[in-house]
């Protein structure tokens, strides 16, 4: 019993050693806040110093315009989130498709393959407020559907964006996993469709998780110009009310709501980021 104890006793040695690893952890803890409490102080003191203080804090942080608007925003922002959870369903089966055809060596899929990269290509080269207006304005212009919500049409354009720059994403991630991964499921008897299904579609997932993360928290700032197209939403219902009052302070509220919207994910996707490194640096599998 006394040799099986002592052999798990814990040297002197690395007791120092887990000592000094506090202490230098307690230490940079109390840096970070002594630094960031000096950042904040010096912050403010030059907003209270500056000349025209007071009239940009009436303009954009007034109590009594924030809780006036508030509710028109977070009305708003309903549609805002609408759009966002069709929009991410959108492109991720657009997006996926299209990263599918692009790693295809079918020759049959070659015409789609040529289209996906021209289509990739464009996409990624126009910027999202520009793809909104030909969306927005220019299926309208047809005339083949009637009347379109913008909302609608902000969704589709929302989507034919994003889907661009997740399919290339996911492109990336299929050609990461190992050729010997789908050896392996095709000599087990598994098909093409299902080694993809099953095999590859996985593992690549979990290699670009973080990378998708970041764009479905670009995508839900993005959905906010929606708006440039007439649509009521967060962003639309602000500037209704900085027309009526003449003061930015809804602006304020929809950004705030915006990013308590985006946080979480961003938490996520650091802890995700962070877990990923942590198997990457203990030698786990990826």
């Amino acid at each position: 019993m006394q040799s099986q104890t002592s052999a798990h006793e814990v040297s002197q040695v690395e007791l120092d050693r887990r000592q000094y690893r506090l202490q230098q952890q307690i230490k940079s803890v109390i840096t970070s806040l002594v630094s960031t409490i000096v950042f904040v102080v010096v912050i403010a003191v030059g907003l209270h110093l500056s000349p025209g203080w007071p009239r940009v804090k009436e303009t954009f942080f007034s109590g009594e315009y924030f809780v006036k608007s508030f509710p028109d925003v977070l009305k708003g922002l309903w549609l805002n989130v609408q759009v966002l959870l069709v929009a991410l369903v959108g492109v991720a089966i657009l997006s996926t498709l299209i990263a599918l055809i692009r790693t295809s060596r079918s020759p049959i899929l070659f015409p789609l393959r040529i289209l996906a990269l021209i289509y990739t290509t464009v996409m990624r080269g126009v910027p999202i407020i520009v793809v909104l207006y030909l969306i927005g304005f220019g299926i309208p212009g047809l005339g083949l559907f009637g009347r379109i919500d913008p909302s609608i049409l902000g969704t589709i354009a929302v989507i034919m964006g994003y889907s661009a720059y997740v399919s290339e994403v996911l492109r990336a991630g299929f050609n990461d996993v190992h050729p010997s991964q789908r050896a392996s499921a095709r000599s087990l008897g598994l098909t093409a469709g299902q080694t993809t299904r099953l095999i590859v579609i996985p593992q690549a997932l979990r290699k670009v998780a973080p990378a998708l993360m970041n764009d479905f928290i670009s995508m839900q700032k993005d959905v906010g110009l929606i708006s440039v197209l007439g649509a009521v939403d967060a962003v639309r219902a602000a500037q209704i009310d900085v027309a009526s009052t003449y003061n930015f302070t809804p602006y304020v509220v929809a950004s705030l709501l915006f990013i308590l919207m985006s946080v979480p994910f961003i938490l996520l996707n650091d802890w995700y980021t962070a877990r990923l490194r942590k198997r990457e640096l203990s030698a786990g599998t990826v």
